[in-house]
């Protein structure tokens, strides 16, 4: 599995992420990316009190996954890296 690499993709995550950090911020946490993979999964870091928030997987699935999916349709879904098994 590659890693996706193209700038204008990226930026256009970045953009989304843009959107939704100053919601994150206002609780005390934050949001970063790590990739995104050739099969279009966003990996992404939540973190301060977002990365150990009860309802963190539902802010992540409800608020940054659809807000990055309305800016490239192609996401197939967002994962938090500290929530993945390995």
């Amino acid at each position: 599995m590659g890693i996706i690499t193209d700038s204008a993709i990226i930026d256009k995550i970045e953009e989304a992420l843009a959107q939704v950090r100053p919601f994150l911020e206002s609780d005390g946490g934050d949001i970063r990316l790590i990739e995104v993979t050739d099969d279009y999964v966003v990996k992404v870091k939540l973190l301060g009190a977002c990365s150990d928030c009860h309802v963190s997987m539902m802010t992540l699935k409800a608020g940054v996954e659809q807000t990055i999916k309305k800016v490239l349709p192609e996401v197939k879904e967002v994962v938090d890296i500290d929530k993945i098994d390995n």
